[in-house]
């Protein structure tokens, strides 16, 4: 019999790792490839650790390195030492940022707003920049950049992360606050897209859920239980970029935002190095991600899944230089790809064989006590005590809809 241990590295989150823990256990005895597995998950903590030290962990969740030194290091030690697999990779944390994503979908012709970078606002804190800056840095004319993009516009910074310092701008006064304001954040300006539907998409490993997002609302009102809201084409290519992005740098745990006018497609943002799986923000759509993430997590160590390190740009390169490919014809080809890269029909097929009893096991627990005590302390320590009443209300109808609708197929 393999035991398999699956770790997770956790910054303040208490609510989906208390729900993978009990739906990991529901996984039971696994016999594949004819030998029996069993799995269990620990909590990792932050200590000294000798380069040769061995790792138990054969995957690691990681949901703090991005952030911290220390974890990120282990991380790196415990991939390149010890072989173990890891969501996400910390070798791909420089490029997962908007900019590096809109670089890459605009080399494969995808329909990202134009974009533009401008300088620091505020100098660096570097000795050796303010003589660099005196000596190479171009006078520009933000109101001539913010012209040619169009008004009204997006002011961001170009690593993103929780919407900070993203502002709206209407014209040249909101434009010189905003910039003066950003500091030493460096800031993309983009335009923006008279669009019917704000979309987001959540992708663990081959499996992603495009959501009707609003982002306009309270956080826990921001996904609406929409199952339609898309036409297919449009569905279909949400779901293909989402995919083809992930693939291209090696992601497998990922949110992704896009604009979306009738049938096209526009992405806003695509790398997100800790992707909102919050109970209070997902409700409805919360017992798919935690199962999508065991399923792809005991997929990847049952089936010896080597991580990816080579990055297949040039496949993706030729596709896109193809003359004689229309832009459907192209997203289909690089979604080959990326499909490749996650193995999704593999993944399907041994899903289906090795755990058809997963999606009882996963009703069972959210209907469980154990799923009503971890609510309860999540709004405990979310909400103020006068708001508990109400939003335990919220959630547990909204969990109650996905009771009464689970057979109904919204995964992508």
């Amino acid at each position: 019999m393999t035991s398999h241990l699956i770790g997770l590295l956790l910054g303040a989150e208490e609510d989906w790792p208390t729900a993978f823990e009990g739906i990991l256990a529901g996984v039971g005895t696994l016999r594949s490839g004819g030998q029996e597995h069993t799995f269990s998950s620990e909590r990792l903590t932050i200590e000294p650790f000798d380069l040769t030290d061995p790792v138990r962990s054969g995957l690691v969740i990681d949901r703090l390195a991005y952030w911290y030194y220390h974890p990120r290091e282990w991380l790196k030690k415990a991939a390149l030492v010890n072989g173990t697999y890891l969501l996400n990779s910390p070798f791909t944390f420089q490029s997962m940022e908007k900019h590096s994503a809109y670089c890459a979908m605009l080399r494969l012709g995808l329909k990202v707003p134009k974009t533009v970078l401008v300088p620091y606002k505020n100098p660096v804190d570097n000795v050796r920049w303010a003589y660099t800056s005196a000596k190479y840095n171009q006078a520009f004319d933000l109101d001539a950049l913010a012209e040619e993009v169009g008004y009204p516009l997006y002011m961001k910074p170009f690593d993103g992360g929780g919407w900070r310092g993203v502002s709206r701008i209407e014209n040249p006064d909101d434009l010189h606050r905003s910039y003066d304001a950003s500091g030493e954040m460096l800031m993309h300006l983009q335009a923006t897209v008279d669009y019917d539907k704000f979309a987001r998409a959540l992708s663990i490993g081959a499996e992603t859920m495009v959501m009707d997002f609003r982002p306009d609302q309270p956080m826990h009102q921001r996904y609406a239980v929409s199952h339609d809201f898309l036409s297919p084409q449009a569905g279909h290519e949400a779901v293909a970029i989402s995919r083809i992005v992930n693939a291209f740098f090696g992601w497998e745990f990922n949110s992704a935002e896009m604009l979306v006018a009738g049938d096209e497609v526009y992405p806003i943002d695509y790398a997100n190095a800790c992707p909102d799986v919050a109970v209070t923000s997902l409700h409805y759509y919360f017992p798919w991600a935690i199962s999508a993430l065991v399923r792809w997590s005991v997929y990847c160590l049952v089936t010896g899944r080597k991580a990816g390190v080579d990055l297949s740009t040039s496949e993706y390169f030729a596709v896109a230089d193809d003359p004689d490919r229309s832009y459907t014809e192209k997203i289909d080809a690089y979604l080959a790809i990326a499909d490749r890269y996650f193995e999704t029909e593999r993944y399907g097929d041994w899903c289906s064989e090795n755990l058809p009893h997963l999606d009882e096991q996963v009703h069972d627990w959210v209907t469980s006590p154990a799923f009503d005590r971890m609510l309860l302390d999540t709004v405990r320590a979310t909400y103020p005590p006068h708001e508990h009443d109400a939003f335990l209300a919220h959630f547990h109808g909204l969990i109650d809809l996905w009771s009464r609708d689970q057979a109904r197929p919204t995964k992508a």
